[in-house]
């Protein structure tokens, strides 16, 4: 048994998440770091925001696995002067690497949304959109049904409790009593899907960063119907990911002969700090 190299870890990425499921938009791979480096030590987030690389330096990670990327736009320059180009300058002076999985890791079996749809106790889960170019049970989003029928409210309180604690809670919108079977999911921004979910004849659909006029025209056309909507925290929603896929890795790492040290970060990356509510 020996510590894998940065290009070991990124074989192994591939066969778990592989890059052509991602977004034809997205950035995925590696960002920072030499394929031919040691990666024993590991460490998995959604956010690779500062605090974060305190984190992973502090212990002396030498791999970063974000979901979210932290060059998806275009740069002119990676200057420390700048928050970016700063994590950039500490990741390559601690000679640690950085590698994104993102919506590969949202489309493949055992990704973002299946992690979610387990968790809510999903059965005879579908893709909401199939990958193109992946297998049948691989694309973006997930439908299932319930084992049965429960009402939205105590639906809700499921959702809440196996998420971590944010600021911005769980909102709702649809009777709370209504019965919901058929449930849909995608973990992070989802409202590109509606039209997917009204078609796949979803209950009620659980995503996040639902904005005002999209989620108030989906119910506006259901008029008080379903699809009813449940609206959770982007970091939440992606979060119940990481300890599924550092498990996953640290498998086919083992697999392979490989020895190494994989966790996930303790630092809570949703960017709202507290909220106000009436009577609060």
């Amino acid at each position: 048994m020996h510590a894998p190299t940065v290009g070991d870890v990124l074989l192994a990425i591939e066969e778990l998440w592989p890059e052509s499921l991602a977004e034809d938009w997205d950035e995925v791979g590696l960002v920072a770091g030499r394929s031919g480096k040691r990666a024993d030590r590991i460490l998995f987030t959604v956010d690779p925001t500062a605090a974060v690389l305190d984190e992973a330096l502090d212990w002396g990670a030498t791999m970063i696995v974000s979901h979210h990327p932290l060059l998806l736009k275009p740069v002119s320059s990676v200057a420390a002067s700048g928050f970016k180009g700063e994590a950039i300058h500490r990741l390559i002076e601690a000679g640690c690497a950085l590698v994104t999985v993102h919506t590969n890791g949202d489309s493949a079996v055992g990704g973002v949304s299946d992690v979610l749809a387990d968790a809510l106790g999903l059965q005879d889960v579908q893709p909401l959109t199939p990958a193109a170019d992946g297998l049948p049970e691989e694309g973006i989003g997930r439908v299932g049904n319930l084992g049965s029928p429960v009402t939205l409210g105590d639906f809700a309180e499921v959702v809440f409790s196996i998420l971590p604690a944010v600021a911005g809670g769980v909102r709702v919108a649809g009777d709370k009593d209504a019965l919901v079977r058929r449930v849909a999911v995608c973990g992070g921004a989802g409202d590109s899907l509606f039209d997917r979910v009204r078609s796949s004849r979803a209950d009620v659909y659980v995503t996040a960063d639902l904005r005002h006029h999209p989620a108030s025209e989906v119910r506006e056309a259901a008029a008080g119907a379903t699809p009813y909507l449940i609206d959770v925290s982007h970091f939440g929603s992606e979060w119940l990911w990481l300890t599924p896929a550092a498990e996953a890795l640290a498998g086919v790492l083992t697999d392979q002969g490989f020895t190494t040290d994989i966790r996930v970060s303790g630092v809570n990356t949703d960017p709202w700090d507290f909220v106000l509510t009436p009577g609060h």
